[in-house]
């Protein structure tokens, strides 16, 4: 699958996108784009050989119909979603493979309401347009639900992290220590990554052992205030993602036996 960097670079070109609406209603031939589009033929083929890199669109060689040369021509390769929520306080970009799934093994993860088109097509291989109109608006309809709540979700999840980081302020004096407990928070509970820790903060290998050490601690206290009781445990205890380095993480030879 195309990587989500090079997703949004082919994706941020009006005229890419252009050529993409015309491809996901039926493979089209560069001339034809160039046509509809109002493009050269050149830059066509250009960004159609970028979309090609890309994994984005295929093309194949088919039979002129008017007997000349054979004419290339170029189809929607992949099938995939991006998500990108930004605001303060808040920054989550990814990109998700749709299923590729039968309707009828879709129908488990659907919601219920939209249940009744899977099993309407069934292993049917076309429908008229009629009945398809039906079942895109019941579709739209649910999508349009979801994204609503998924919107009020993103808004109480950046209500929380705006708490969060006025709590960071607070409690952390300097910015190392606020920006890892950022990536802290942002890792969404996933045990911590101190090489990918190293990779995106200015800070030595031992001096990052060691601030990670104080702000665990800190962590610590500040949970078992919070709970009103306090943990007790010897120090290799697999205590909270935060504090676990996994098995592959080694701390820097500090010179002792």
């Amino acid at each position: 699958m195309t990587d989500l960097d090079k997703a949004l670079h082919l994706l941020q070109n009006k005229v890419r996108r252009q050529i993409l609406e015309r491809l996901i209603r039926e493979p089209h031939y560069p001339m034809q784009l160039a046509e509809l589009i109002g493009v050269s033929q050149p830059a066509i083929v250009k960004h159609l050989k970028e979309l090609e890199r890309g994994q984005m669109v295929s093309k194949s060689i088919v039979p002129s119909e008017k007997g000349g040369p054979p004419k290339t021509i170029y189809a929607v390769e992949q099938a995939f979603s991006i998500h990108i929520d930004l605001g303060p306080d808040l920054f989550r970009c990814e990109q998700r493979r749709l299923p590729a799934a039968s309707p009828i093994r879709l129908a488990s993860k659907l919601p219920e309401r939209t249940r009744a088109v899977a099993d309407a097509l069934g292993g049917r291989r076309k429908i008229a347009v009629g009945e398809g109109l039906e079942h895109l608006r019941t579709l739209a309809e649910a999508l349009d639900e979801l994204d609503a709540q998924r919107d009020a979700i993103i808004s109480l999840h950046q209500h929380v992290r705006q708490r969060v980081s006025a709590g960071v302020e607070a409690d952390f004096e300097h910015y190392e220590e606020r920006s890892i407990i950022q990536s802290i928070v942002e890792s969404n509970g996933a045990q911590l990554d101190l090489n990918a820790l190293l990779k995106h903060h200015e800070v030595g290998e031992r001096e990052l052992y060691e601030l990670v050490d104080t702000l665990s601690a800190q962590l610590e206290r500040q949970l078992a205030k919070r709970a009103g009781h306090i943990v007790a445990a010897p120090l290799n205890t697999d205590l909270r993602y935060f504090l676990g380095l996994g098995t592959n993480d080694a701390r820097p030879n500090d010179g002792g036996a």
